[in-house]
């Protein structure tokens, strides 16, 4: 009897695992086909190279379990419009920056680069080891979002000017496209910022629309032609590390499984490096191209004069929305702090070393 009841245990255990195999390996080649939508235009340098490569490497870490459909800002026809796109659900993940978003949300400017502030390896630190991450949660939460960075351009260059600016008063009236923080901060001197999409900037500078712009960096603006129209190109001083996002709808993030979710996460991370890299390569390769092929373009720091009245606008912004919002308190003191600190080692270690070598 004992035998019989053993034999018969066996065999419908059998059948079972036999019936349950194929609905675990099914289960384990599942593909999630997800959709993204960047700011940028079609075949973007290092921006778009970014969301191509994050694509190729979660399907590849995947095993084809994450296919990954990019549209650009031609095909979406809203460069500007991925934080509702994303967090509508019409699509599942964004490429853009977080500062565009700061007339919906005004907490989200603060992880894409504040004038004066962090340099991209410093900023990367506090991301990932001083809190910033954990802030940013925060404030996209409440928007059905995860925000991830997704890419830095380095220091970014203070941008073209069809005229030399030679005292403060120059700036009095200025049109620019500038975003972010930086346009808070000019507004506040007495220019007239303004926000245009990526695509509209030199058709905007040629009519005269805006007066000057900021874009990025040699690599991203010398393509452009800035240069034909406004000559004067200033050094950097509002975007020290200007970090992209990688936007991640919260629901389509919660119906992936967990090894999809750090595939995708790691993929995020790995091709936000090398949008790091290679934006530091393209930008010292074209800067050598303007300085022998671009004559016409002049080099110019912003006066003493100018930076010091765009420092204490900048202070005075910063002191003005930590005393109306808590948690943009909470998030400036963080990046104060952590600036503190680690700045007090950039300036013995890699400050020093490039003073050795002047």
């Amino acid at each position: 009897m004992f035998n019989t009841h053993k034999k018969w245990l066996v065999k419908t255990t059998l059948c079972l695992t036999s019936l349950l195999l194929p609905l675990s390996s099914f289960a384990a080649d599942k593909v999630y086909r997800l959709t993204l939508a960047e700011t940028w235009g079609p075949n973007t340098p290092i921006l778009g190279d970014a969301t191509k490569n994050m694509a190729k490497l979660a399907n590849e870490m995947s095993n084809g379990r994450l296919v990954i459909r990019i549209d650009s800002a031609n095909k979406h026809k809203a460069p500007l419009g991925i934080f509702d796109m994303v967090k509508s659900g019409q699509y599942d993940l964004g490429h853009s920056s977080s500062y565009y978003w700061k007339g919906k949300v005004p907490n989200t400017l603060y992880f894409s680069s504040m004038p004066f502030g962090m340099i991209s390896t410093e900023q990367y630190a506090w991301f990932y080891h001083g809190g910033g991450m954990e802030l940013m949660e925060k404030v996209y939460e409440p928007h059905n979002l995860l925000s991830f960075p997704g890419g830095n351009s380095d220091i970014q260059m203070g941008g073209w000017f069809r005229k030399e600016i030679n005292t403060l008063d120059d700036l009095k009236g200025l049109k620019i496209r500038i975003p972010g923080f930086a346009g808070e901060v000019l507004a506040k001197v007495g220019a007239k910022p303004v926000n245009i999409a990526p695509g509209e900037l030199y058709t905007s500078l040629e009519r005269g629309t805006i007066d000057a712009l900021e874009w990025v960096g040699p690599a991203f603006d010398l393509r452009m032609g800035f240069q034909k129209i406004a000559p004067y190109y200033y050094t950097a001083w509002h975007e020290p590390g200007s970090e992209t996002q990688f936007l991640v709808n919260k629901r389509t993030w919660e119906k992936l499984p967990k090894d999809l979710q750090v595939i995708l996460e790691t993929a995020f991370k790995a091709s936000a490096f090398d949008m790091y890299t290679q934006a530091l390569d393209a930008n010292a390769r074209s800067w050598e191209s303007m300085k022998t092929n671009h004559p016409e373009i002049k080099v110019r720091d912003f006066p003493a004069e100018v930076l010091s009245a765009m420092r204490e606008a900048n202070q005075s912004l910063l002191e003005e929305q930590a005393s109306k919002d808590p948690l943009a308190k909470t998030i400036i003191e963080s990046q104060q702090k952590y600036l503190a600190k680690a700045r007090a080692w950039t300036d013995i270690s890699s400050k020093a070393y490039l003073n050795t070598n002047p």
